[in-house]
Order: C-alpha cells, then structure tokens, then sequence
C-alpha cells in the first residue's frame, strides 16, 4: 500500500502540506493512522507541483524512504505551489524499478498516483494487456502494478473522457479482472482534483474560502475532514468537493442465457 495526497489552493511551501502538520505525509511514511494493509511506506516517495503560467508539473522522487533525504527537507521548505501531489510507497512485490516506481505518474499536465495493489498482480492484470496500444506497453515507466494502472488511466485521458470517468471505469475494469484489487487513484491537472476510494481510506477537506486536500488520511485532527465513502469516486476544486458512487462489477447480477 502507499499514502498520497494532493492540494489546490493558494501558494504554500511544499513543507507545510508534506512535513510540518502533526501526521504529515511525512511522518505517515512509519507511523500511518489508518493504513489497513502495510505498515511502513519506505519503498520510494514523490512530489508533484505546478509553477505560475506553467502547465507541465515538475517532479521530485526518489528509491529510498522520504525520511532519508535531507535534501527533499530543504526544497520543502522553500518550493511553493498552488497544486501538489505527493505520495509514499509500499511496494506490492520486489522490483528493481527504483524511483521510476515511485508516484507521481506524469504526462503532460497530469500527476497520478495509486494507493493499494492489484491482486493477483501481473496474471490478473494480463488479460487487460491487449486494451492498450502496443506502444503504451513498452512505454511503462516501471514494471508495477501502479504503472500499469496509470497506463490504463492515461489511455482513458487520451481518448477523450474526463478524470472522473477515466478513473471509474479504470477502477470497474480492474475490480472485474482482480476483485479482491484496492484501487484508491488520485490525478490532478493543477486545476481539479479526481480521485477513487476502493478498498482503504480516502479523506477530504475543504477549509474555509480557496483551498482543497484530498487524502489517504488526515494530517492533522481538524474537524473539517470528511471521510469518502468506499466505492466513491470524489472529484474537487479549489471551490469544494463531489462525491458519486462507484458501482462494484460484482454487485451487478450476471445475465442468464436465454434458453
């Protein structure tokens, strides 16, 4: 499993969102709150942010775990940015991908994380293979599982649908191919925020006037975060936040043959 975050909102040091608050991203690396598989996030961390009049975000990431980079401390405290997406991770399986699994996911304006794992990881991921052009496979930036589901996103994005939709149905695809999968995605634009709750914690927060964290779990004990409810896909603004059921392909009764 992994933590993620992403913020939009006015202009903050990265440090105040990802290190400073009291369960901060940072510290959820060894002590989550509400993690329900997984206990340490030291397989690799990231951090996406938008600059002024620059579409294209700029990344920071690394193999190793977020405590141990005393350098990422200090950009902290002095990068600042109106739209942020920042995760730690636990990796699935062992891999030698290095930083280039750890999330943010990007392509031109967007940032992608996932938070969970997709079980039966690669088999039952296999038969999706074919839904995406050959060369979206050999172009995966790392052989994972999150990597793969940002494939599946990313092909969704390019063929016109909107990051809720491109999210959901991602989710209601790889839930029909792996179902016990935990699906929590979150993408940003720098401009909205989608995300999925599917199988762990998923928490919003709206402070009063501009400003909009959507997370794997509260940084702090503010009284305005909210909880996501499981199945939900959440979409938000610096303005509030939607939330919309995710229907489960397993819930859906199977139909029987005419005979």
């Amino acid at each position: 499993m992994c933590r993620h975050l992403a913020y939009l909102g006015p202009e903050e040091p990265l440090g105040r969102l990802l290190t400073e608050p009291p369960h901060s991203l940072y510290r959820q690396s060894w002590a989550p709150r509400r993690q329900r598989y997984g206990t340490v996030n030291a397989d690799g961390f990231g951090v996406g942010w938008y600059a002024p009049n620059d579409p294209v975000p700029a990344r920071y990431r690394r193999a190793g775990p977020i405590w141990a980079d005393l350098s990422f401390t200090d950009l902290a405290r002095v990068v600042r940015s109106g739209a942020v997406l920042a995760a730690v991770r636990d990796a699935t399986l062992a891999g030698a991908d290095a930083e280039a699994a750890a999330a943010p996911f990007t392509s031109g304006r967007w940032l992608f994380s996932h938070n969970g794992a997709i079980a039966g990881w690669p088999d039952s991921a296999a038969p999706l293979a074919p839904s995406l052009p050959p060369v979206d496979l050999l172009s995966l930036e790392a052989r994972t599982d999150s990597a793969f589901v940002w494939a599946l996103v990313l092909h969704r994005l390019r063929s016109g649908d909107d990051p809720a939709d491109a999210l959901g149905d991602t989710v209601r695809q790889l839930a029909e191919a792996a179902p016990a999968s935990r699906l929590n995605l979150l993408l940003t634009d720098g401009e909205t925020i989608a995300a999925t709750a599917w199988g762990d914690s998923l928490w919003y927060r709206t402070a009063p006037g501009p400003g909009t964290v959507v997370a794997s779990e509260p940084y702090d004990d503010d009284p305005l975060w909210q909880e996501a409810p499981d199945r939900t896909v959440l979409t938000a603004s610096r303005a509030g936040v939607l939330l919309a059921p995710l229907e489960d392909p397993a819930s859906v009764p199977s139909k029987e043959p005419c005979t």
